[in-house]
């Protein structure tokens, strides 16, 4: 497996990823990620040196992206993990983790200063993210509150502290 930067020509592949991921949590619908990578990657604030793919044998097989955010009041920038997806036959072989390292390290290369997620509070502490509220980054939503993580990166100031703002595609979901 090899993890690489996206590149022109992989959308319709990084789109059947989430696809192929997400359907399991979307009974009878369409999921949204795939849609919301779109979205994102038509605004300012995608950040093309993150977003990674995970290739197996000449394929797409998973993809991450982070994406500008922002603290308020002030609108500090930090950013924001997701969406995480890896095509089933791939699942639980470590491509999602390869994938959390990848970008991990390459937003700390970019002196990012602190990532933020919703995701499940069982997975994502390995890789040294605990609940946002405990260095005081507090969600949009209070019913995010058991799944909205940080992880501190070298950059990290404690006075980054506020309400997290997703980039703007994350409002239509």
């Amino acid at each position: 497996m090899l993890i690489r930067r996206e590149v022109p020509g992989d959308e319709s592949a990084i789109r059947r990823v989430h696809a192929e991921a997400f359907a399991p949590l979307s009974p009878g619908g369409q999921p949204v990620e795939p849609r919301l990578v779109d979205d994102l990657r038509a605004g300012d604030a995608y950040l093309d040196a993150l977003s990674l793919v995970a290739v197996a044998d000449g394929e797409v097989v998973g993809h991450v992206c982070c994406t500008r955010a922002t603290l308020l009041p002030g609108g500090a920038p930090v950013l924001g993990l997701g969406p995480l997806g890896v095509r089933p036959g791939h699942q639980r072989r470590g491509v999602g983790a390869a994938l959390v390292h990848a970008v991990l390290g390459a937003a700390d290369a970019l002196d990012e200063p602190l990532v933020v997620l919703l995701g499940h509070p069982d997975y994502y502490p390995r890789f040294g993210f605990r609940p946002a509220a405990e260095i005081g980054v507090e969600p949009e939503h209070p019913d995010w509150v058991p799944f909205f993580q940080a992880r501190t990166l070298t950059r990290y100031r404690p006075e980054l502290r506020g309400r997290f703002r997703y980039a703007p595609p994350f409002d239509d979901l």
